[in-house]
């Protein structure tokens, strides 16, 4: 029997339950790692939820309410999970939540194909995103390991399910364009402030990559894994940034729920 669980409005969905949800397109999520029971940005994850809320449904939970489910969802299983909040709306505001086990992400580097795209509501992380699917399956089958975005004005944006972020030798450059702005990003932002890295968000087009020092991709799973390669155009490895990433991350505290 498996440890982890899925719940809805923080007691077992049922087969019946979660069927519809298998195709339901309209609803939206945030994702995290708990760790010992306790996860790093939850105010952010919270923050998440209740804009994207807002945005699709004119209406939010009160945080009190999710973090009551994730609670009980945490009561269920092991103290270290990957965890999923996903908030819908049948005819009122349900959440389902659902663990799964712990991941860290891919070794990495990292080797990206460049494709245009834009996602539709880009600062909501919703349901809807076959293409991100799409993009990584031809990716892979071309050689590479993932995909990276290009909008309609030739800036790189994000990649399927990763933020990006690049290194000019001194400063972490954040990508100008249209795109979600993951927890675990807001998190090594506000973290590299406190620890004194120099930041700036810019435009980043292929063309400026061999002008950068580095590069990486960061979601839920990690702070920061390196990226060889984008493109046609090879990378450096930048072992400074990632670790720089990586420790701006630890500093953040663990929240309990």
């Amino acid at each position: 029997m498996s440890p982890h669980v899925a719940q809805r409005n923080g007691r077992t969905a049922t087969a019946e339950e979660l069927a519809p949800l298998a195709f339901a397109g309209f609803a939206h999520f945030t994702a995290m790692q708990v760790r010992d029971g306790r996860v790093r940005g939850l105010d952010l994850h919270l923050d998440r939820l209740r804009a994207a809320s807002l945005e699709l449904f004119g209406d939010a939970l009160p945080d009190d309410r999710i973090r009551s489910y994730v609670r009980e969802a945490l009561k269920a299983g092991p103290s270290d999970v990957s965890l999923t909040v996903t908030i819908h709306l049948p005819g009122d505001l349900e959440v389902l939540v659902r663990t799964r086990p712990p991941s860290s992400g891919p070794a990495g580097p990292l080797a990206l194909t460049a494709v245009e795209h834009e996602r539709v509501l880009p600062a909501v992380k919703h349901t809807g995103e076959m293409a991100k699917t799409y993009y990584r399956r031809q990716a892979v089958g071309e050689g590479f390991d993932d995909a990276a975005f290009v909008d309609r004005r030739g800036r790189l944006s994000e990649a399927t399910i990763w933020n990006l972020a690049f290194w000019d030798g001194d400063t972490v450059v954040w990508p100008d364009a249209d795109l979600l702005t993951g927890t675990m990003m807001g998190i090594v932002q506000r973290r590299l402030g406190e620890l004194g890295v120099p930041q700036r968000v810019q435009e980043v087009t292929l063309t400026d990559l061999p002008g950068l020092a580095g590069a990486v991709v960061m979601n839920s799973w990690t702070p920061g894994i390196a990226v060889r390669r984008i493109g046609a155009t090879p990378l450096p490895s930048a072992p400074a940034f990632v670790s720089a990433l990586h420790r701006a991350y630890e500093t953040e505290p663990l929240t309990r729920p």
